[in-house]
């Protein structure tokens, strides 16, 4: 198994033309599926190929699936987190831990089909930094979450101060390059998507259909999704900043005028 700190050097020189990252917790129902269809997807690509899960915290039966694949399989690899941290923190840590010279992050719940994986490796070999896969349809979801997640996307280019691809989850392929400048960013509370963005490169966008969830629960419920969102806009956005700026200048102004009034008629 592996064991490394968060603060692991990415290697300077890889050892595997690609690495697929997948963060994983609490997925003990859809796992060995996801297994299963990723292996025949990567025995037809001609790379060599590293597959690391990420365990973030799971305290069902999922670990103990990852050491079984593990044990059975070279090419996989495992780390487990201490403790829950949040989907960001544990791509974050696999993007630290991974060797190849491109980088597939994909979720294990198979709404993200491990078959377009060949198309994304098609994009970087033709020389792009960064796959994202933007998604046409999303089967499965319920109209409010479809669209506050479309509202969220526009809100968050409105205000932001750097572009983030509307319909872009965390499905995409980064170039080595990427990698390395995404792991020397300091963030600790970090904004994938955004980050994803920010640090530039040359990027090209593919379209998909989302599926609906193979198995088990999506572990995102609204609360935590409205924190996300609201961390994501103030980590790219002065606007925040400069209304709360702007509020309390406004009220500070009132609160002397308020004042001043008093006074008067005490007089």
């Amino acid at each position: 198994m592996i064991r490394y700190p968060l603060g692991f050097d990415t290697p300077t020189a890889s050892l595997c033309s690609m690495s697929v990252v997948v963060p994983v917790f609490n997925e003990e129902a859809v796992l060995a599926a996801f297994h299963q269809r990723l292996k025949e997807v990567l025995a037809k690509l001609d790379e060599k190929v590293e597959v690391l899960y990420v365990d973030d915290g799971s305290s069902d039966g999922t670990f103990l699936i990852l050491q079984n694949l593990q044990a059975l399989e070279k090419q996989v690899s495992v780390v487990r987190l201490s403790r829950n941290f949040g989907k960001e923190q544990a791509m974050s840590a696999g993007l630290r831990l991974a060797q190849g010279d491109a980088v597939i992050l994909i979720d294990v719940d198979l709404q993200d089909p491990p078959e377009l994986i060949a198309s994304m490796v098609v994009a970087w070999r033709d020389g792009a930094d960064i796959v994202n896969m933007r998604r046409r349809s999303r089967a499965g979801e319920s109209w409010f979450k479809m669209a506050t997640a479309y509202a969220f996307y526009r809100v968050m280019n409105m205000l932001s101060e750097v572009p983030v691809p509307p319909d872009v989850g965390d499905f995409r392929l980064l170039d080595r390059r990427v990698v390395a400048a995404l792991n020397l960013l300091s963030e600790r509370g970090r904004f994938m998507k955004g980050l994803f963005a920010w640090v530039g490169f040359r990027q090209v966008t593919l379209d998909y259909d989302r599926a609906p969830r193979a198995a088990g629960s999506s572990k995102w419920r609204y609360w935590r999704l409205f924190n996300f969102a609201i961390e994501g806009i103030t980590s790219f956005s002065t606007a925040p900043l400069k209304v709360a700026t702007y509020v309390g200048l406004l009220s500070a102004a009132l609160s002397v005028e308020f004042r001043r009034n008093l006074t008067h008629l005490a007089q």
